[in-house]
């Protein structure tokens, strides 16, 4: 089965390279082919060899492991991108991932927090501790510009634009963007930096970035998820939130106010407007509420 290793190992290349893809989705779309690669195995085909019939009858291994329709539609992804690749490099003639139908996958809706439930997660923070100053700037950042949590954590001071009234946002594919920022955000990664992080050991190689945890280094993605969950718990709430629910929350909200749709898919970095769109059935949902909590035909009696 020597092709199989590379041929991964060159698609991983040609992901990281031709896609510019992120190190998490290249480990992912890696992950998906391995699977494959472990079933051929028990098939003892490689991977020119795999058929349309082959892939289906993985498809139903999947299905029999229990894993989720989400996760399967991703698998499949994976390897459709993988096929894709060998096409492209002439290594089959032809594409057996072609004819693969995605499962049904039914859109959930994503946790969103009102504005008041941001304020008590900013308020259970302890500003006599100096991380506080840090996590607070975090969570208007995340909030205000609705960055996702690889942006946060790679953001640096050579993307801040204050004076202007914007930050530079670096997404997925090394794609840039331009974020219009708040006066809260300036305010609170001001007051960061001039009372806790200039007084800092700065490691080497990090001295432009504007989050950092106490020895000094760049803050990690884990790092990110455990504030926000640690003042969810202090809070007592009851959603199930991540660094995501404010990206999320920055959407509905800027929808509800009257934001046009395609303002909102630039400021989020997403390449297609379908992926905005699922914000359109927050709205809906938010709507659907409001009529029915005022609308005077729905009032009781």
């Amino acid at each position: 089965m020597s092709s199989w290793n590379r041929y991964i190992k060159e698609f991983v290349s040609y992901l990281k390279i031709e896609k510019g893809l992120a190190e998490n989705s290249i480990f992912a779309y890696q992950n998906d082919v391995a699977k494959l690669h472990d079933f051929s195995v028990s098939i003892d085909k490689n991977a020119e060899q795999i058929s349309y019939q082959d892939l289906k009858l993985f498809i139903a291994a999947l299905y029999d492991l229990g894993l989720s329709a989400r996760t399967q539609a991703r698998i499949i992804s994976g390897i459709k991108q993988f096929y894709g690749y060998l096409l492209l490099e002439n290594y089959i003639t032809v594409d057996p991932s072609e004819l693969l139908d995605q499962p049904k996958v039914g859109r959930k809706l994503p946790e969103v927090l009102t504005i008041e439930e941001i304020d008590r997660l900013i308020d259970a923070l302890d500003m006599s501790k100096n991380e506080s100053h840090r996590n607070k700037a975090i969570i208007e950042t995340l909030y205000s510009c609705g960055l996702r949590v690889s942006e946060l954590v790679n953001l640096r001071f050579s993307d801040l634009f204050f004076e202007e009234g914007f930050i530079r946002v670096i997404g997925k594919g090394n794609k840039e963007r331009l974020v219009p920022v708040s006066a809260s955000v300036e305010k609170e990664i001001s007051i960061y930096n001039d009372h806790i992080r200039r007084h800092q050991n700065i490691k080497k190689g990090d001295e432009n970035v504007v989050f950092l945890n106490r020895r000094g280094g760049k803050l990690t993605r884990v790092m990110i998820f455990t504030i926000i969950k640690d003042l969810a718990e202090r809070i007592g709430l009851q959603k199930t939130i991540s660094p995501h629910t404010f990206r999320h929350s920055f959407a509905t909200h800027l929808l509800e106010g009257g934001a046009n749709l395609r303002a909102i898919q630039e400021m989020l970095g997403h390449e297609s407007i379908t992926t905005t769109e699922i914000y359109t059935h927050l709205d809906q949902r938010y709507l659907k509420e409001a009529i029915l909590s005022f609308h005077p035909r729905n009032a009781v009696n």
